[in-house]
């Protein structure tokens, strides 16, 4: 039986990165894979970005309504076997969409590979992430520093260049002055004290 596996980290830890080389690396031997992600992300719009200037069109685009199993069901009678799954950005995905791509890996016996953040920037779970924690097979941490050299555990949002810890939970990287950094808990809070010093 395949599994479902979940790979999380904080913001610029090379997910998307990792997800492109594990691409290259089953193409080099002559495997199929597809890559998924969640419409969610605006971000490159149909395309995985890495932030090392490597892109690559995604195969699926998921919205809230289409059934992953089923797509996965169709792409497999109408073009080819695959080999392997990618989904980037699992983070975005709807708890009815991981439970989809669990039954892929299991009922399909094809492995799923799952990339995401574990966290917001007000440090809550997403969706997607939460459920992924609860249902994978394999969890493992890619790991980032913070700008002070600590490991990064948290994801700070800045808009316009101030760190702000308000908000909508979905603000997608460099859209209307948003950035993510990559912070160790005691900068996470150090920044947050000082944001809530100012309102």
């Amino acid at each position: 039986m395949s599994k479902l596996y979940f790979r999380y980290g904080a913001m610029n830890c090379g997910k998307s990165t990792n997800l492109l080389q594990v691409a290259h690396n089953y193409e080099e031997r002559g495997m199929k894979i597809i890559i998924i992600k969640p419409k969610t992300d605006t971000k490159g719009g149909n395309k995985v970005v890495s932030r090392l200037g490597v892109t690559r069109e995604v195969d699926l685009l998921i919205d809230e309504k289409q059934d992953i199993f089923k797509e996965v069901q169709k792409w497999i009678s109408e073009k080819e076997a695959i080999d392997c799954i990618l989904v980037d950005e699992a983070q975005f995905f709807k708890k009815e969409h991981i439970d989809e791509l669990f039954y892929v890996a299991v009922k399909l016996d094809i492995p799923v590979i799952c990339y995401g953040l574990r966290t917001d920037f007000q440090m809550n779970g997403f969706e997607g992430s939460s459920r992924l924690l609860l249902l994978a097979h394999s969890i493992e941490e890619l790991k980032n520093i913070c700008q002070c050299g600590k490991k990064a555990l948290l994801n700070g949002r800045m808009i316009n260049g101030r760190y702000v810890f308000e908000g909508k939970q979905v603000a997608i990287d460099k859209e209307d002055n948003v950035e993510y950094h990559a912070l160790c808990p005691k900068c996470y809070i150090q920044f947050k004290e000082e944001y809530e010093k100012e309102r």
